[in-house]
This record gives C-alpha cells, sequence and structure tokens, in this order.
C-alpha cells in the first residue's frame, strides 16, 4: 500500500494508523479541481463493497459484527454523497443493483443509526427502501429510475414514516422534490408517524427553495399541525428561518398565533431560542399576541428574559400591549428570572422600566434573588 502511495502517506507504527506526510498534501487533495473523476471512483468502489455477497448477508439488527469491517460504515454513509457529485454509468448500476433490496441491507441500518440517530428493532419490518435512499442523498437520475420501475412505491413510509418526498424535503434536495412533485400519484402532504409533513420538514430545516414547491400545490395545508400541535410556522420561527416564516406569514391560511398542544406560539418558539430576525416579523402581524402565556404561564417575554437574550427583549419591550410583569402559574416574573438567572443586561432593561421592588416568591425581590446566587456587579 505504501509503494502504490508514492511515498505520500506514512504509517504511525504503534497504532498503525495511515496518515499523509504533511498538511499541505490534504489541502492539495481537497481542491476538487486537482482530482478528476475521484468522486466517481470513489462511489464505484463504495457501491462495489456494499454489493458484495459476505456484506448483503450481514443482519441489520446486530451491530457487534462489523467491528472489523470500517470500509462498511464509511461506504455507507458517503457512498450517495460521491455519487450525487459524480455519477458514471457504472456507478448508477452498481447504486440501482443495491438499492434494489436495499430493505434489508446493513448500509440501512448503519445509515439511519449514524444520520438520524435511529436504530432498527426489527431485521423482518420494512426500514428504508432504495427510493428512500436516493431521496435522502439527492441522486436525480437514480431517483427518477427508482420512479420509472414497477414496484417502486413513491408513497411508500419508511420504518420512521417518512416518505421519500419527506426524506428529500428535510435533506433540501430541491432537484428531487421537483421531481416527485411531478409525479402525478405523489401525495405531498403525506405525514409520517408523528403528524410531521414534507413542509413542516423543510421548513424546520430552513430550505425556502422547497418551501416555496411545496406552498404552489393546492393539497398542501401550510398550517397542518402535527399531533403535537407544532405547526411549520412554529418550526421555521424555532430555528430562526427567517426568509421560510416570510413565506409562511404572507398565506393568508396560516395562523401565525397558532399554539401547540402545551400552549407554545411561533412568537415564543423564537423568543426561547433568541431570533431576532423571526420575532420583528412575527411582532409586524396584527393578530399575533406578543403577551400569549403557554401552560406553565411563561410568556415570550418570560422565555427571553430567562434565556438572557436582550435583542428580544428590547422588541417585546417596546410594545404596550407586553405585561413585563406578568409571572408564570409559579409566580416567578420575567424580572425575577431574568434576576435568577443572573442575566444582567436584561435585568437592566427591564429595571429601566419596571419597580425593583416588586414581590416574588416567598416576599423575595428580584434583588434578593440574584443575592442569592453569589455577588452581582449590577
Amino acid at each position: 500500500m505504501l509503494g502504490s502511495c508514492l511515498g505520500l502517506v506514512a504509517v504511525d507504527k504503534e497504532t498503525s494508523i495511515v496518515r499523509l506526510i504533511h498538511y499541505t498534501l490534504q489541502e492539495y487533495l481537497s481542491n476538487p479541481g486537482n482530482l478528476p473523476g475521484a468522486h466517481g471512483i470513489l462511489a464505484e468502489t463504495c457501491l462495489a463493497y456494499l454489493n458484495y455477497g459476505q456484506v448483503k448477508r450481514l443482519p441489520t439488527n446486530n451491530f457487534s459484527l462489523i467491528g472489523g469491517m470500517p470500509f462498511l460504515e464509511y461506504s455507507s454513509f458517503y457512498w450517495g454523497c460521491h455519487a450525487k457529485a459524480e455519477l458514471s454509468d457504472r456507478a448508477k448500476l452498481l447504486a440501482l443493483n443495491l438499492l434494489n433490496l436495499y430493505d434489508n441491507h446493513i448500509s440501512a441500518a448503519l445509515l439511519l443509526k449514524q444520520k438520524e440517530g435511529y436504530v432498527p428493532l426489527l431485521a423482518t419490518r420494512h426500514i428504508f427502501s432504495g427510493l428512500h435512499c436516493a431521496s435522502y442523498f439527492g441522486i436525480v437520475k437514480v431517483v427518477a429510475t427508482l420512479v420509472e420501475m414497477n414496484g417502486s412505491d413513491i408513497n411508500q413510509c419508511d420504518c420512521m414514516g417518512f416518505t421519500p418526498l419527506m426524506w428529500a424535503a428535510r435533506q433540501g434536495e430541491e432537484e428531487v422534490v421537483e421531481l416527485l412533485l411531478m409525479q402525478g400519484n405523489v401525495k405531498p402532504d403525506e405525514p409520517d408517524y408523528f403528524g410531521r409533513t414534507p413542509l413542516a420538514g423543510a421548513s424546520s430545516k430552513g430550505h425556502k427553495a422547497i418551501v416555496t414547491l411545496l406552498l404552489l400545490r393546492d393539497d398542501v395545508n401550510p398550517d397542518r399541525p402535527d399531533n403535537y400541535g407544532y405547526t411549520p410556522l412554529a418550526g421555521a420561527s424555532e430555528n430562526g428561518h427567517e426568509g421560510v416564516v416570510e413565506l409562511l406569514l404572507a398565506r393568508g391560511d396560516v395562523n401565525p398565533s397558532h399554539p401547540d398542544n402545551y400552549g407554545r406560539t411561533p412568537l415564543w418558539w423564537a423568543s426561547l431560542h433568541g431570533h431576532e430576525g423571526a420575532v420583528k416579523l412575527l411582532l409586524t402581524r396584527d393578530d399575533v399576541n406578543p403577551d400569549t402565556p403557554d401552560n406553565y404561564g411563561q410568556t415570550p417575554l418570560w422565555r427571553a428574559s430567562s434565556s438572557g437574550d436582550e435583542g428580544v427583549v428590547k422588541l417585546l419591550l417596546a410594545r404596550a400591549d407586553v405585561n413585563r410583569n406578568k409571572p408564570d402559574n409559579s409566580g416567578l416574573t420575567p424580572l425575577g428570572c431574568a434576576s435568577k438567572n443572573r442575566h444582567e443586561g436584561v435585568v437592566r432593561l427591564l429595571l429601566a422600566q419596571d419597580d425593583p421592588g416588586m414581590s416574588e416568591n416567598h416576599d423575595q425581590t428580584p434583588t434578593d434573588l440574584a443575592s442569592l446566587r453569589g455577588p452581582s456587579r449590577l
């Protein structure tokens, strides 16, 4: 092996780890233009390996058997990335051969376990079809071929309840989403086991182009909540995807104050994570109540104060319809919460307009609560 590498690698004698001789070599190899055809070769190599009979016969519910097969994990995780970057005719044939019986292939179980944290429990249960996998990686030509083949159910759910469209939407694979939406029998609003739709998946991940494609469909409900009452707008707001929030707010059939099963609104979620841009967009709506508490009595201001997000606190305090002294169900106000968590900047903002002597639980003032946690610089 050393001879075939022309002296560009070295082997650590103690660990047997193969290393490049210098970091500049890695920089050179990382330049896509320096090794034309590299992705194609790697795709073919990984796929040839995964098509070995010995690999195909490995059970999907016993990962202890693969301890001595490090290339199996690499091939399972990255063959699709290489194939998407450069798909040769041979790689396509090898991919179709692999994906034809992918449901019970060890690489399907490994991919789900590594990338999604999901471990299939039953080898006999449908795990992850070839069409799901090709959609996950975004390999358009392979997806197109599988869709044309008899037996490829475009709306089939995998072990996570995901359709191929759901995978493509979540992964941001715009071309695959467009291809699947062109199929006459596609169900673009098909939910997974938790009630999450492809639009919800794309919104949570911030894939604006895919959200736009899905919103063009009359058979997609842009305000459909999942089993927990969580809407696509809530997902986009929680993760701070302003472009998606703006798209959804532009729809007349989206309720910007839709609470989930715990009373948490999109504004509540955006405030919790300090997404100022999303908060600003939501506050432009007259039908958004900026002071709506969740089931525990925690308002958007309470959550922002607890997290110490000064920018969001400023936005909310600028509203006349926000009660800066509104306590949660336990009686703790935003000021008391900020003091307790030693968020000095938020405390200053609240003290500038509030009464610092207001009583909290057990007759403790915010200053008392702060002192319980040690010396303060206030």
